[in-house]
């Protein structure tokens, strides 16, 4: 018997004893986790499709540990510019060992709870900067600090490049290569409003640098 599941945005075929290597999961070695997104069960020629899902069917399956992958080289070049970046990137995955199939009648996962439709003015009035308007952030790279927790420009302006770098490569490899060297020196200048010495110090800046 063997099921399609997606697992941290990926899919994958997985079978009973199977080791499977996915993006980094929440949890500590040997703890149990299941998974109710199956989107296709096989027991011989008896074959079930989900719309998207199947109602009722799990993989249970448990974590093994956690590791980083191979090494990747990112190079990034700019022709007539003078630009090129290197730099080396190793993603963070979790190896889980699958454990059982439950075709149907599972019970639903746990999910984290989800604010309730009144808490929502709340979270509105703490919105943060837009981090866009740092040179050599993009919606991409803003998407993965705000997650972070880096929200505002004060935020970013405390942090250190090292710790930003390691939160992008945690996010995605796409965006191992940006350099945020500059970025807590720009953020504080927007903190403090000086806008123009801002423009001043981006018009220096290539891609943050």
């Amino acid at each position: 018997m063997y099921a399609i599941v997606e697992i941290a945005g990926q899919q994958f075929k997985v079978a009973k004893d199977q080791k499977v290597f996915v993006h980094r999961l929440a949890g500590e070695e040997g703890d149990n986790i299941t998974f109710d997104n199956v989107l296709l069960t096989a027991d011989g020629d008896n074959i079930t499709i989900g719309a998207p899902a199947i109602e009722g069917a799990q993989v249970g399956a448990k974590i093994s540990r956690h590791l980083k992958g191979d090494k990747v080289i990112v190079f990034k070049k700019k022709r007539r510019k003078g630009y090129r970046v290197k730099n080396g990137h190793r993603q963070h995955l979790t190896e889980i060992v699958i454990e059982n199939i439950t075709a149907s009648g599972a019970k639903p996962a746990k999910k984290t709870a989800t604010p309730k439709k009144a808490d929502a003015p709340k979270k509105a009035a703490s919105k943060g900067d837009d981090l866009k308007k740092i040179e050599g952030i993009g919606p991409k790279a803003s998407e993965a600090l705000v997650n972070a927790g880096i929200d505002t420009f004060a935020k970013l302006a405390k942090a250190e490049p090292a710790n930003i770098k390691e939160i992008l490569t945690a996010a995605s490899s796409r965006l191992s290569h940006l350099e945020p060297g500059s970025w807590p020196q720009q953020s504080q200048l927007a903190a403090d409003g000086k806008w123009d010495e801002l423009k001043v110090l981006q018009d220096k800046l290539d891609g943050g640098k």
